[in-house]
């Protein structure tokens, strides 16, 4: 399920891609970005792959390393990135109709010539967002069964009669996990939620909801959860995200004064996220979503998401007029603070991947 030959991963190069998005992003400890995101086939469908890249020149520049594809019957989709405290890093996708979540390491990802450990199933249905480390030492990793009002595909649900954004935690650096908890969520909407852990340990979980984002709160690690009630976030009911920083400051990148998935924004709290006072606004267009980001050794983020993916038209030509882009900014808090770029080496809407013109049929791919 892992594809690392560079013979076979010239198979899903750009001008093989009519539509493309939903990406995350890492840093090494020795500086090395890594992006991913999914595409395949003209929209979310079987036969969708998720496709690794990796920059040594601070996103200038892009490699393809690997690729998460199985064959046309199944989906390799919704990926995530995550470099555990260790060092090692984490390349995680879920897999439809199987109803799982996957993930294969890479232990020294800083080297020339990247080793990957066979892909191995680490939960049920959909994680898209990275686990959080608590104080305890514990890992929670963000898995959650979709209930069977959230379509996995158009034909397909989950039917499962558990279903919740749930937590599943590792106490010993990946080897076992177990799922201990997840809250009830009313206007669920393929979750996508985070976790944080709060300076009195309380751990608060954000959830994506039809009418934007929820709450809930745990105070016994994750085992149980209150309801989910609706927070002070605000939202276009797409994903958003949250994090500790080193500095102890909290993260949000998530859209602000928006009208639909537009004003892109990163936000900072110095106060366990009950107010958040300083924001810098990343990208004020339309159809820009889904942020994820990554903290470089010297303290820097860089944030990706994706604009205009392309996906759901009824012909190539519609696909090909949107941008079809994954876009990277770098930023620093300072720049937050100031709500302008103040840091050298800051930037916004630098290109990771841009589609143009297929190599092939196209409209062919329509009509299957």
């Amino acid at each position: 399920m892992l594809i690392t030959d560079p013979a076979k991963l010239y198979e899903y190069r750009e001008e093989k891609r009519i539509w493309q998005g939903i990406p995350s992003v890492e840093c090494t400890p020795g500086g090395r970005i890594f992006a991913v995101f999914y595409t395949g086939g003209v929209t979310e469908q079987l036969g969708n792959y998720c496709l690794l890249h990796f920059s040594d020149d601070g996103g200038d520049t892009w490699t393809r390393c690997a690729c998460a594809y199985k064959d046309e019957e199944h989906r390799c989709y919704d990926p995530c990135l995550w470099i555990d405290p260790t060092g090692v890093l984490w390349f995680i996708w879920s897999l439809m109709p199987d109803h799982a979540v996957y993930a294969a390491v890479c232990r020294v990802p800083d080297e020339d010539a990247l080793v990957w450990e066979a892909p191995r199933c680490i939960g049920e249905d959909i994680m898209m967002n990275k686990p959080t480390v608590l104080s305890d030492g514990s890992w929670l990793f963000p898995i959650a069964v979709w209930a069977p009002y959230v379509a996995v595909l158009p034909d397909k649900v989950s039917g499962r009669e558990e279903t919740a954004p749930y937590v599943c935690r590792t106490r010993d650096n990946g080897k076992s996990f177990e799922k201990i908890g997840g809250p009830f969520v009313e206007n669920r909407s393929f979750d996508e939620h985070m976790v944080y852990e709060k300076s009195d340990s309380t751990l608060v979980m954000l959830s994506r909801t039809k009418y934007g984002i929820a709450e809930a709160q745990s105070s016994d690690g994750g085992a149980t959860w209150t309801d989910g009630v609706p927070s002070q976030y605000k939202g276009p009911s797409s994903r958003f995200h949250i994090r500790r920083l080193n500095s102890g400051r909290l993260l949000m990148v998530n859209h602000y004064d928006f009208k639909g998935r537009n004003n892109l924004t990163a936000m900072l709290s110095e106060d366990d996220g009950e107010t958040w006072p300083y924001r810098l606004l990343l990208d004020e267009r339309n159809q820009v979503s889904y942020p994820d980001m990554g903290v470089s050794p010297d303290g820097s983020m860089y944030i990706i998401y994706d604009r205009e993916r392309g996906g759901y038209k009824k012909q190539y030509a519609d696909a090909r007029a949107e941008a079809r882009e994954i876009l990277l900014a770098k930023v620093s808090e300072d720049d937050i603070i100031a709500g302008r770029l103040v840091t050298d080496g800051s930037f916004l809407k630098k290109i990771v991947s841009k589609l143009g013109d297929y190599d092939g049929d196209a409209d062919a791919l329509y009509r299957k």
